[in-house]
């Protein structure tokens, strides 16, 4: 996908943020690392982590942002929380979503760093990304609690909306056999209910009680596959 593709606006929100948090490349520099990242964000195996999901999040984000310390640091974790994604089995046998927070966070902190942007910043960014792994309750509030219920906000999306999100992760493991699917998202849903409460952020707790009606439903419909899927073993 060529980035003439995508929204005009996204590499000047990225440039923006990379110059709040106090970058010093040059401008082309920064739009060229931007449009990298893009890049990664239209790998053809993203059917849901893809452009779409870096918007939405961004979106979420402006509509956190006056819980932030940061809203531009936040902005650059969402940029990068993705930045490596993996969909193999692997991923799925682990019982995690295919973006790889770690190694995206090793990404951010070797871009940033070339981007002149300062060391602490840099940490800053690359510590978020890293602690979106299994959307642990952040332990700090603030900026990663913000960034946790952007990443989050879809699961609060009406039903018809997050039926779609579902048919787009199933998508991107289409390799994984059914009943192997079911059992890694069974267990995925399953944490993300055992957390209490799931968003942690002031404004993002008003998405709770949706987010639980879709996960429960979600849930319940998975246990219905799996027993089908072991009838038929």
């Amino acid at each position: 996908m060529s980035t003439s593709d995508f929204p005009s606006w996204l590499i000047g929100s990225f440039a923006r943020a990379i110059d709040a948090v106090g970058g010093t490349a040059p401008p082309e520099q920064v739009h060229e690392a931007a449009r990298r990242l893009l890049g990664r964000w239209s790998e053809p195996e993203r059917t849901y982590h893809g452009v779409s999901h870096l918007i939405d999040l961004l979106q979420h984000v402006d509509e956190l942002q006056q819980e932030t310390h940061n809203a531009n640091a936040v902005r650059l974790a969402a940029w990068y929380h993705g930045a490596v994604f993996d969909a193999a089995e692997s991923a799925a046998y682990a019982k995690r979503g295919g973006e790889d927070e770690a190694a995206s966070a090793e990404v951010a902190r070797e871009e940033l760093t070339g981007l002149g942007v300062p060391e602490a910043a840099v940490e800053t960014v690359s510590t978020m990304v890293a602690g979106l792994a299994r959307h642990s309750a952040p332990a700090d509030g603030g900026d990663s609690a913000v960034l946790s219920d952007a990443d989050l906000a879809i699961l609060a999306s009406d039903p018809q909306r997050y039926r779609s999100y579902l048919t787009k992760v199933r998508e991107e493991y289409a390799h994984i056999p059914s009943h192997d699917y079911l059992e890694a998202r069974r267990a995925i849903v399953g944490r993300l209910l055992a957390r209490n409460p799931l968003y942690t952020s002031p404004l993002g707790r008003g998405w709770e009680r949706q987010a639980r009606e879709n996960l429960n439903a979600e849930l319940t419909r998975i246990e219905r596959e799996l027993a089908g899927t072991g009838a038929k073993a």
